[in-house]
């Protein structure tokens, strides 16, 4: 059956929710409103508000007391609004969220999932179109996921859920409203990368917003008689670096893109890892298309910051000319 993401979403919360007590919701306008987006719409209705909790204007807080109901045994779900509106809780979730499992010595699991829409294309401004991934990646003990598919939505929010390690969740905002198959087939691993388009002259490496831009590319890079291997990360850390080894292995060439500026970005780790590894097979640099090195515009040039098909069939020729 074809669904939005949103409701891909929806069916996952719903469907942890009624396999679990312990689980629960927590965030802005998610109860009474279903929040911004409308991903937990019914929810509360369905659940009560107890286990779909509208929280305070307070995003330290909410997972502050994630924090403190995990500890007690509780699996909760916090929804920050929107990308930006994540930093004032950075504090908890990299001074405590990510720390007290190791610290505790394993005596302590945090099972809190932390649902963050990130990413730019839907004509908003600063902090509403952000790109924090790196943030969290960078920080031990967090696991960060992000679906770019219906069917990938519903797969990792609940494996999300279900896991004992706290779990920073990315969800693409631009890709929301966009329809999917969605089954209940058995989801690949948790931590697994996914080819998603098989290719021979070079291996594009994709993630959350930047998936669907990149199956756009391979399909005009064909109209030229390029073949373009995609791949879809779907886990950022821990990173399924053997997969897309394997891809540049048989390639020889990379590009990766994503919507966070270059500098110091996720990219720059995934290029460093496979210049390491991939050294000798390589036929041409790693070349990564992505934002640029500035604060996140205003929407009448957003279309112009944000990688596009073009940006990427021009470093795919750079790469062929090695």
């Amino acid at each position: 059956m074809k669904i939005s993401m949103v409701k891909a979403l929806n069916n996952g919360l719903r469907s942890a929710l009624e396999s679990d007590p312990k689980v629960l919701l927590i965030g802005e306008d998610i109860g009474r409103l279903g929040g911004v987006f409308r991903v937990t719409d019914g929810l509360q209705k369905d659940f009560g508000e107890e286990r779909v909790v509208d929280s305070p204007l307070g995003e330290a807080g909410i997972v502050g007391t994630a924090i403190g109901l995990a500890m007690r045994g509780y699996r909760p779900v916090c929804e920050i609004q929107f990308d930006g509106f994540v930093f004032p809780a950075v504090n908890q979730i990299v001074t405590q969220l990510a720390k007290l499992r190791h610290r505790s010595g394993g005596t302590i699991t945090l099972p809190v999932t932390i649902r963050i829409p990130y990413g730019g294309g839907i004509g908003s401004i600063e902090h509403h179109s952000e790109s924090p991934e790196t943030y969290f990646a960078h920080t031990p003990g967090l696991k960060v996921v992000t679906c770019s598919t219906p069917q990938n939505a519903y797969d990792l929010i609940r494996q999300s859920i279900a896991a004992d390690d706290p779990v920073v969740f990315l969800e693409p905002k631009r890709h929301y409203w966009h329809k999917g198959e969605v089954t209940d087939a058995v989801p690949p691993p948790f931590e697994r990368a996914q080819i998603v388009r098989p290719g021979t002259d070079a291996t594009l490496i994709a993630y959350g917003p930047t998936v669907a831009l990149a199956l756009e590319a391979a399909d005009a890079a064909a109209e030229e008689g390029r073949s373009l291997e995609v791949v879809d990360l779907r886990s950022l850390s821990p990173l399924d670096i053997t997969t897309v080894r394997e891809s540049v292995h048989r390639t020889g060439r990379a590009l990766i893109t994503h919507e966070a500026s270059l500098s110091h970005g996720f990219g720059a780790e995934l290029a460093a890892r496979i210049q390491q590894e991939e050294f000798h097979y390589l036929e041409a640099p790693v070349l990564r298309i992505t934002g640029y090195d500035t604060p996140y515009p205003p929407s009448r040039l957003e279309s112009d910051w944000l990688p596009g098909v073009d940006r990427i069939l021009d470093a795919l020729d750079h790469s062929l000319s090695y």
